[in-house]
């Protein structure tokens, strides 16, 4: 396309800019325009291919806006394009609109749901690394970033790993408008600054002196190499509020929006608006992806009980035949959480993250994105670090479909100390919306629940303990997600034992010591925490004349919260035995003790009512 019609496009796109943001009476307008002149470019230049009446194609080039503010700009391209009408941008930031606030994938040329900044360059990771090692299609990767939000740790996690991984198909668009939120970034205009950052991470680093100059956008995106071997990063220097005078370069002017008086004053600065004229995006490149069809891998049966976290990386083996979908992502502990296991069995579909957590997030989004089912393991105590990545997660539409797994739960890990110790994991995967959580008390159950995580769609969180414990299940048993098991029942117990995990085992021995003294102590496995078998609960709860729950895990939003709320209707009383205490380490019997979640505390508690 001309340089003439593009900056065409770029008046129209800036006035829908303005114009909805009026409307709106809220959003980013100067955040959007100083990004204009480098979109309009990208979208209608030629270098960015799409089928827009086929936005889920896998041959499309992907574009993800982490500078998520910028959305009225994001917005305004696909009406340019003939996707949205002018009424369509009017009902930007309304209730029920899918123009939100901040991109989401209700809208259905959003890849992701981003905002929260520092995101969408490890998102954009996820979806290159798929292009190149799995689905092995020549498309690309774009990602917008706003030069406030490099200040974030995981942006340098991304680009180190897109280093790492050769991504020659993952290009950065760089907005350095100078200004943030409250004034001057970091770094202001210094290009060199930030070129010399990225060059010493392994990109390709272009600079554009005027990201305005439509000639020299395009003249950028030519120099792009995708057969390098290295990610490219356009570094653009541009004026936050671009094409209104008033607002070009003004501090203050961050997340404001204009009265009809300064929007009137605007559209008369910005010249003639031809809204009859639309851009047009280059078709796709099409070819098939590749298919992947896992040879089932052979493994001696174990006479003897593992680890749950041992059974999480057999498992992850066994399924592999049936789940021809799954990546799995580690980061750096996969000798630990056994995910080295499958990596293994299937190294081409085993992803090093090294200990980059938020990252490891991130990039398993963009992956489930583009069909995959990832399996991310850590330390559950290392996830809490990555935690807005998977609250972000949530908001992919129909759900994104990650599958967690933390290891090392609990005080019961012994003498690494707390600061190795998941303890607040139940309580962040809780609160996510339609998540699920498992926490599984021996190998038998760990496999049979890692399938059950593998066919629900949705996210999913397993908690797995270090220590081997005893083997309750036989194989074939069966488990499902929202279930429990009774492993102790007579028609006169007195009170019900409710664990899951090591502390189920401690129930167990609990209930032997409360038999010999002749109170008879009903156990549950709640190996479901999320959702919870109710029913079972509640035929409890009549049955008996109290409930204990008992955990490996902080009280605050754990198991016996969860089954406190779930029996509030319910006059049988619910105890909570969990640690409370700061835990130190030592070995995992004196931590139970210490924390009064083992048999003997249970024991007492019982004794005492």
């Amino acid at each position: 396309m001309e340089t003439s019609t593009l900056s065409k496009l770029a008046v129209r796109v800036r006035y829908d800019i303005l114009q909805m943001t009026t409307e709106a009476g809220s959003g980013h307008p100067t955040s959007s325009l100083s990004a204009t002149d480098l979109l309009t470019g990208l979208f209608f230049g030629g270098t960015f291919r799409f089928d827009l009446h086929h936005p889920q194609d896998p041959c499309n080039d992907r574009i993800i806006f982490s500078k998520g503010h910028a959305s009225p700009l994001f917005y305004a391209l696909y009406e340019a394009a003939g996707i949205l009408s002018q009424e369509d941008l009017m009902t930007y930031r309304a209730m029920g609109s899918p123009l939100e606030g901040h991109p989401t994938p209700r809208f259905p040329y959003a890849e992701a749901a981003t905002g929260s900044l520092g995101q969408g360059l490890g998102i954009g990771v996820g979806i290159a690394m798929n292009a190149r090692y799995i689905d092995k299609l020549p498309y690309n990767t774009y990602v917008l970033m706003g030069d406030s939000e490099v200040a974030e740790g995981s942006v340098w996690e991304a680009a180190e790993l897109a280093s790492q991984y050769k991504l020659d198909n993952l290009v950065g668009i760089l907005d350095v408008n100078r200004l943030g939120q409250r004034g001057e970034t970091m770094l202001d205009w210094e290009l060199d600054a930030y070129e010399a950052r990225f060059a010493a991470f392994g990109w390709h680093t272009i600079v554009l002196e005027d990201g305005h100059d439509l000639d020299a956008v395009q003249a950028a995106y030519r120099e792009i190499d995708h057969a390098c071997g290295r990610p490219t990063i356009l570094i653009a220097r541009t004026v936050k509020g671009k094409g209104v005078s008033f607002l070009e370069n003004q501090d203050g002017w961050h997340g404001k929006t204009l009265s009809r008086e300064q929007f009137d004053r605007a559209v008369v600065e910005l010249g003639p608006v031809d809204l009859n004229l639309f851009g047009t995006i280059e078709p796709p490149v099409q070819t098939m992806p590749a298919r992947w069809t896992p040879m089932p891998q052979v493994q001696a049966t174990s006479p003897n009980a593992l680890s749950t976290r041992e059974a999480y990386g057999r498992a992850l083996v066994d399924i592999a035949p049936s789940h021809p979908e799954m990546v799995v992502l580690d980061a750096e502990v996969s000798n630990s959480t056994f995910a080295a296991t499958f990596g293994r069995a299937y190294p081409e579909r085993f992803f090093e993250m090294y200990i980059a957590e938020q990252n490891m997030v991130s990039v398993a989004l963009g992956l489930s994105t583009r069909g995959r089912v990832p399996f991310v393991s850590t330390f559950a105590a290392f996830l809490s670090r990555a935690f807005d990545q998977v609250r972000m997660a949530q908001y992919a539409m129909d759900r994104a479909n990650i599958k967690f797994t933390g290891s090392h739960a609990g005080v019961s890990i012994g003498a690494d100390g707390p600061s190795q110790m998941g303890l607040e994991d139940i309580a962040m995967f809780r609160t996510l919306v339609d998540s699920v959580v498992l926490y599984p008390a021996d190998d038998v159950s760990t496999a049979a629940l890692v399938r059950l995580m593998a066919d629900h769609h949705g996210i999913c969180y397993m908690r797995t303990t270090r220590e081997a414990l005893p083997r309750l299940y036989q194989e074939g048993d069966a488990f499902t997600i929202g279930g429990s098991r009774t492993l102790s029942r007579s028609d006169d117990d007195r009170v019900t034992l409710v664990g899951a995990g090591i502390t189920l085992h401690e129930a167990l021995k609990a209930a032997e010591t409360l038999a010999a003294s002749g109170i008879n102590a009903r156990v549950i496995d709640l190996y479901s925490i999320k959702p919870l078998d109710i029913a079972t609960l509640r035929t409890a709860a009549a049955e008996t004349a109290a409930i204990i729950t008992i955990e490996d895990h902080y009280a605050e939003g754990g198991i016996g919260e969860a089954v406190a709320a779930a029996l509030s209707d319910v006059a049988t009383p619910v105890f909570s035995l969990a640690v409370r205490k700061l835990p130190m380490s030592g070995k995992p019997d004196e931590l139970l003790a210490y924390e009064e979640i083992d048999a003997s505390a249970i024991v007492r508690r019982v004794q005492e009512l």
